[in-house]
């Protein structure tokens, strides 16, 4: 993953400021029905919670693993990316040249060539990145109102930009409309890249080992692009999220009636020793209950939203990012001019898109 600058724990806090509002109002509720009006049955063995919480624990821990394995190996499939594109531009740069055709053509003729190729991949690189923002039936990330606050204050590119307004600069106005009439673009556009290849191959303006090579760095590009649809396309099996979702929440509800009767008993043993302190202490409970609650709901959160590394939240694979790189790095290798060359797209809150 892209460098991306540690949570602060007020940004923490207030994406999770409506489930805190609601373990603490819960809490209270038990708490003042226990302490204040005697309803002693509100009251369920500690044991069961504790064995509820500790499958909990290792459910989230397995879900989080999962998750984070899936970003992590996102993040692979798009460092691959990099590093192939990077090497496109270089082949692309050094193996279109007069040196084996019969009949030559001008400098500025091999240059349009060597721009359309790569700008061409630049297309094919936004075209992959829209795809992966595209949303999927089984993503929940926009289901919470703070994840769709945060998406709002992002300002995710693929969401405020369309495909076909971006594809404008980097392709010809006949191959956007080819490559957008297909339901896959980006590999519409490798399919393109290949044509052309093949057709300065056969005018002797790329020599036959170095179409293969090129040829080799497409066929990379496809397989690149299919472990990265893999993962879109491959949801983390929606048993262990579901279950896990569900037996948090059994276990938060559960909590607050194991936890006050026991805080009450410890302050009935204060009354002899700390007669001031015993009959406030029963009131602990609810800090704690927040406490444990909002430790157990954050990291079930945490694992639900990173379970699908392309949606644009603040622990995914920030694809945006990477593509505007890579499109500087080409740009500036092919000597374009820095004036038509765009910036890298800006943190948001410390966050890389």
């Amino acid at each position: 993953m892209l460098t991306k600058k540690r949570y602060s724990i007020k940004d923490m806090a207030r994406w999770t400021r409506w489930e805190s509002l609601l373990f603490f109002a819960f809490a209270t509720l038990v708490t003042v029905g226990y302490n204040i009006f005697g309803f002693t049955f509100l009251n369920v063995p500690w044991t069961p919670v504790a064995l509820i919480g500790t499958a909990v624990a290792f459910m989230i821990g397995f879900q989080n693993n999962s998750a984070y394995g899936r970003i992590w190996e996102a993040r692979k499939i798009w460092g691959g990316i990099v590093n192939a594109s990077r090497s496109w531009g270089m082949k692309t740069k050094d193996m279109v040249t007069n040196e084996y055709t019969e009949i030559p053509v001008d400098k500025e003729e091999l240059e349009e060539h060597k721009k359309v190729l790569v700008h061409r991949h630049i297309a094919w690189l936004t075209a992959l990145r829209h795809a992966m923002r595209q949303p999927r039936k089984w993503e929940v990330f926009e289901e919470s109102h703070t994840n769709r606050e945060w998406a709002n204050v992002i300002h995710i590119q693929e969401k405020e930009n369309t495909l076909s307004d971006e594809l404008t600069e980097h392709i010809s106005p006949s191959e956007k409309a080819y490559v957008l009439e297909k339901k896959n673009v980006p590999a519409a556009l490798l399919y393109l890249q290949s044509t052309h290849l093949r057709s300065l191959k056969e005018r002797g303006l790329v020599w036959e080992f170095s179409f293969l090579e090129l040829e080799n760095l497409l066929q990379e590009f496809f397989t690149l692009q299919g472990k990265s649809e893999r993962i879109k396309n491959f949801p983390y099996p929606r048993q262990y999220a579901t279950l896990s979702y569900v037996f948090v929440w059994i276990f938060l509800i559960l909590l607050p009636f194991g936890i006050v009767p026991e805080f009450a008993k410890i302050a009935l043993s204060l009354n002899e020793s700390f007669p001031v302190l015993a009959p406030y202490f029963g009131w602990v409970a609810i800090p704690f209950c927040v406490s444990v609650s909002w430790v157990f709901h954050t990291m079930e959160r945490i694992g639900r939203v990173g379970e699908n590394p392309f949606e644009g939240s603040a622990n995914d694979v920030p694809i945006s990012t990477i593509s505007r790189g890579i499109e500087i790095d080409l740009r500036q290798l092919m000597d374009e001019d820095p004036q038509t060359i765009p910036e890298p797209f800006p943190e948001q809150h410390n966050v890389q898109m």
